[in-house]
């Protein structure tokens, strides 16, 4: 690294309430005397350990490079006073803009600030962004949306997200975690009782949201972006949940701006999964250079986007390294992009110039089981488990399927396919799933993008309208943003069902639909390729400071399983995220940490559908020992959902909090 580096385990920030917030810093080692900027990264996950690992490749490494760099728990979070009570409430968003005040006035500051996140520090990025404090010139926004509603780990296309009872659960375990007394002195034990009566049951507030109203508007920035008035740089993976943010931000922003999208799933992209990472903390070095210290590096000159074409591959729950190349466009939206119409007919897509005459129009009728979607993956890969889409035959027999011939050149797209469809339903509540697939050779499919969409919500997510049995409706199903090229020889091949459970919840009770192909249409965003393509992509190899050294005491385990019991006609999906336990040598800290999903249905019954989800988190060092877990479960009614959770905490042997959770929610049009 070009300089020397200070580090300060815990700084403290001040709030205007009397509160902290509590922050790890990176200085060089001369900032006193020469200050430099400042970035911070702003989340919830626990400075001190959870995210240690990663802080102490990233913030080294970029103090190394002349900044001073603060990692802050948020209040209620790690060490930080208070308590985390949801995401992105008005009070982080205010601490945010306090935090970087004082960061632009202390000494080794020279008054201006940057900031950077993944997940939430990316929203808040954005968010925060959109307060314009003064000192903030410029941010890095990776894996985030600009959409809390329509584009995020709740509610897609107006379906429940199974992740939005993964997301709680993390966040569950999360918020009931104490401070450390090394940190924070004697106070640790009524901080975390605190913590522990007063967090509460997210589920129980998303549930209560179930369409677009002012609780997701509030801080959704897509609700006014011109309020955003510093360059963004918005990264993202095409296995991310959260890439098609990129896309709206360059198209809607009005600030210099640029994209960055990978193959990598939730993982910064020097770090990547599937490969191939990049330099990327080189990237942000230069990104900020410019637009914080003033230096002409040539970052306002590139392209507007930067994007992975992924390579045709054979379907897999795991990948180490997708093939493909980096193509740029100048522009996003882009006049290299345009629409290429596929007509359906029954079991077919008719690519352009094939003759449609004599195909006869027909109704489709389909009703999907309940076990299709076993194999879908999650919608948002951490790479951490085999947790991307199974080979596509897996789902099709329960889906109406319309598949090209052979293609006898090339197709490259890249933007979000769309497909227009005339159906009708017989139930007043139905979801439609719509997969887009590349069928090589010898039948194997690989799922490209898909898409979903409660057809309730086929105006407007704000005000739902139940559908009229039996009636024709027209409606359009847009999938996630992709780059995908496929081979001469392969098939396009378009799938369309009823359910996608447990991606998403299935709607109140059974439903068939009936689809006219003949006046249905998919449209895919083809591209051409430029002479500009991959030398405007010229990444280095990944870079950082050295990593934490730990001590793996039990290893981790990562795992998805489907288990069906066929005399007994069910089925289950469970997930294994347990990262084993392990020792932060610096800190004598050992930790623990195990999340169990489980997601099952029984036959064709809708009312058997059910999520259960159990955390353990465990902290020791020396005789300090605590212990969280937390269990929750939900299930459904045509009318209602049924939530139950459950928290207890131990310190040491005695169990110290126990409280139970039941609630009984309305379904809204869901």
């Amino acid at each position: 690294m070009p300089c020397p580096v200070r580090h300060i385990e815990n700084v403290w920030i001040p709030l205007p309430d009397g509160g902290r917030l509590a922050a790890r810093l990176w200085l060089p080692a001369e900032a006193e005397d020469a200050p430099v900027p400042a970035l911070i990264e702003y989340i919830p996950y626990r400075k001190r350990d959870i995210t240690r690992d990663r802080d102490e490749i990233n913030h080294p490494y970029l103090a190394g490079h002349g900044y001073a760099c603060l990692r802050v728990d948020l209040r209620g979070s790690g060490d930080s006073d208070g308590v985390l009570r949801d995401q992105y409430l008005d009070q982080e968003q205010d601490d945010g803009v306090v935090a970087i005040a004082w960061a632009a006035a202390q000494t080794w500051c020279d008054g201006n600030v940057g900031m950077f996140g993944i997940s939430w520090g990316g929203f808040n990025a954005l968010q925060i962004a959109a307060r314009q404090p003064p000192a903030l010139k410029a941010i890095m926004a990776a894996c985030a949306t600009d959409d809390l509603y329509a584009d995020n780990m709740h509610y897609m296309g107006g379906c429940l997200l199974a992740d939005n009872l993964s997301e709680s659960t993390t966040m569950f375990g999360h918020t009931s975690l104490p401070p450390d007394p090394a940190i924070v002195g004697e106070c640790w034990r009524d901080m975390w009782l605190d913590r522990l009566s007063e967090s509460g049951v997210w589920l129980d507030i998303w549930l209560r949201h179930q369409r677009r109203d002012d609780f997701w508007k509030r801080a959704s920035v897509c609700e006014d972006y011109a309020a955003i008035r510093c360059p963004v740089l918005a990264v993202s993976g095409w296995t991310d949940g959260y890439t098609n943010a990129v896309f709206r931000l360059l198209e809607h922003l009005d600030v210099p701006r640029q994209g960055l999208v990978g193959p990598w799933g939730h993982k910064y992209p020097h770090m990547g999964e599937p490969g191939p990472a990049i330099g990327f903390l080189q990237e942000m070095v230069r990104w900020f250079d410019h637009w914080l210290k003033g230096r002409d590096n040539g970052v306002d000159r590139e392209p507007m986007l930067r994007a992975w074409m992924q390579d045709s591959v054979p379907p897999s729950t795991q990948y180490k390294l997708r093939p493909g190349r980096w193509v740029v466009e100048k522009e996003w939206p882009s006049s290299n992009v345009r629409d290429l119409p596929l007509r359906m007919a029954r079991h077919r897509l008719l690519m352009p110039g094939e003759n449609p005459a004599g195909i006869e129009p027909t109704i489709d009728r389909m009703q999907s089981p309940l076990t299709l979607g076993l194999f879908a993956g999650k919608w948002c890969s951490y790479a951490a488990a085999p947790d991307l889409p199974h080979d596509q035959r897996e789902e099709d027999g329960g889906a109406l399927l319309y598949t090209s011939d052979p293609l006898s050149e090339p197709l490259n797209i890249l933007g979000a396919p769309e497909v227009e469809l005339a159906l009708s339903a017989d139930r007043p509540v139905a979801q439609v799933c719509v997969r887009l697939e590349d069928v090589l050779p010898d039948g194997s499919a690989t799922r490209v993008a898909y898409g979903l969409l409660n057809l309730t919500h086929r105006n407007s997510d704000e005000v739902p309208e139940a559908l009229e049995p039996g009636k024709r409706y027209v409606v359009r199903v847009r999938m996630n943003h992709v780059a995908q090229s496929f081979p001469a020889g392969h098939r396009i091949r378009l799938a369309i069902s009823t359910s996608y459970w447990p991606l998403a919840w299935p709607p109140p009770e059974p439903v068939e639909i009936a689809v006219e192909p003949v006046e249905s249409t998919l449209f895919l965003p083809s591209r051409q390729d430029t002479l500009d393509d991959e030398r405007l992509c010229d990444f280095g190899m990944p870079e950082g400071a050295p990593a934490m050294h730990r001590t793996m005491i039990e290893p981790e385990h990562h795992n998805w399983l489907v288990h069906r019991d066929l005399a007994a006609d069910s089925s289950e999906l469970e997930v294994i995220k347990d990262d084993g336990r392990w020792l932060v040598e610096d800190l004598g800290l050992t930790i623990r940490s195990v999340i169990n999903e489980w997601y099952r249905s029984q036959g064709a019954d809708f009312g058997s559908v059910s999520g259960e989800t159990a955390t353990r988190k465990e902290f020791r060092r020396g005789d300090w020992r605590v212990t969280v877990r937390t269990y929750t479960h939900l299930t459904s009614t045509p009318t209602e959902f049924l939530l139950r959770a459950e928290l207890d905490a131990w310190e040491g042997d005695v169990r110290i909090f126990s409280r139970n959770w039941n609630r009984r929610i309305p379904r809204n049009l869901l």
